[in-house]
């Protein structure tokens, strides 16, 4: 991988290739990092573009939406050639804050960058992404499944969220990873940033704690990006950046670009920007699907279970 460091980067760092429908990790060779470059890495469903708008805020102005030319997802295949979405990165003459799905082992690592680890409840994650995957009809399938795409296609969703639980939670896309079928594994992600906690440029951020305190995060998150903000700033962020505010924001910018139909999801940026809650898979996981999270959790190390269960106020991770 195309990893400039500067001190001793994390053994596992940049170690496997990813390359499936959605992602490609070969794509960061062609966008070499800046010494202030912010990377916000998720699994997925964890709050990755609500981060995103809240870097928008804080690097930009409240009134600064996110979009995919001011944060590119640099690892996403399926955008198209790599090579536009790098000139128009290296062409940015702020500070660039770029999104990653990529784990720690497929992730280029720079000493210089900081990186922002979002986590969340793995069975909240589920549902969100059960709404999100549910949510891709033929534009999206024609998008991922193109001529160019690597290795075996992306599959439609069933309609049985039962029956895809039994795939996601106990099998994997990757041939190292033992679930999250058909996309790759949210608790891999998290297992190997976690091995980076200590370093000074990593920070982990929960999607639970953004709900419950906002402002405490907010202003966390910008002191470990060396950002300064005052009261009176700060309180305008939390307003423009809070989960109602900003679906508000993506569905009048869908409406001026006339309306939901065509785009990558059914039903629009109302399926993407869904509800923003957590506990719902307790309406939905049977006690014997619990059985099955419980078994592939026990084996995330004790300290990152509880803090992706409970967030940062359950239990402060080790940094």
């Amino acid at each position: 991988m195309s990893a400039v460091a500067q001190g001793e980067a994390p053994a596992i760092a940049g170690t496997r290739v990813y390359r499936n429908h959605h992602l490609d990790s070969t794509r960061w060779h062609a966008v070499p990092y800046r010494s202030d470059d912010i990377v916000v890495t998720t699994p997925y469903k964890t709050g990755t573009t609500w981060t995103q708008r809240i870097l928008a805020a804080l690097l930009h102005g409240p009134d600064r939406a996110v979009d995919r030319d001011l944060s590119p997802w640099v690892d996403a295949r399926f955008w198209g050639p790599i090579e536009p979405i790098a000139a128009a990165a290296e062409a940015q003459s702020h500070r660039r804050f770029l999104k990653s799905h990529l784990p720690l082992d497929g992730q280029p690592w720079d000493d210089r960058v900081s990186f922002v680890v979002v986590g969340r409840d793995l069975r909240d994650v589920f549902m969100s992404l059960l709404n999100h995957y549910a949510a891709y009809g033929d534009t999206a399938m024609a998008v991922l499944n193109d001529e160019e795409r690597p290795g075996d296609p992306m599959p439609r969703f069933g309609g049985d969220p039962h029956e895809w639980w039994q795939k996601w939670i106990g099998r994997g896309w990757f041939e190292w990873e033992q679930d999250g079928w058909p996309f790759w594994s949210a608790f891999h992600h998290l297992e190997t940033w976690w091995q980076a906690r200590t370093e000074p440029n990593v920070l982990f951020v929960h999607y639970a704690d953004l709900l419950a305190d906002p402002t405490v995060e907010i202003r966390r998150l910008a002191e470990f990006l060396g950002i300064g903000i005052d009261d009176d700033d700060l309180a305008r962020v939390v307003e423009v950046t809070s989960f109602s505010s900003m679906r508000r924001e993506f569905l009048e910018v869908e409406a001026r670009a006339g309306g939901p139909d065509g785009g990558f999801f059914e039903g629009g940026m109302g399926r993407f920007i869904h509800k923003g809650t957590n506990g719902r898979w307790r309406d939905l996981l049977t006690d014997d699907e619990l059985v099955q999270y419980e078994a592939r959790a026990c084996l995330l190390d004790v300290e990152l279970r509880t803090w992706l269960e409970t967030g940062r106020h359950g239990n402060r991770p080790s940094a």
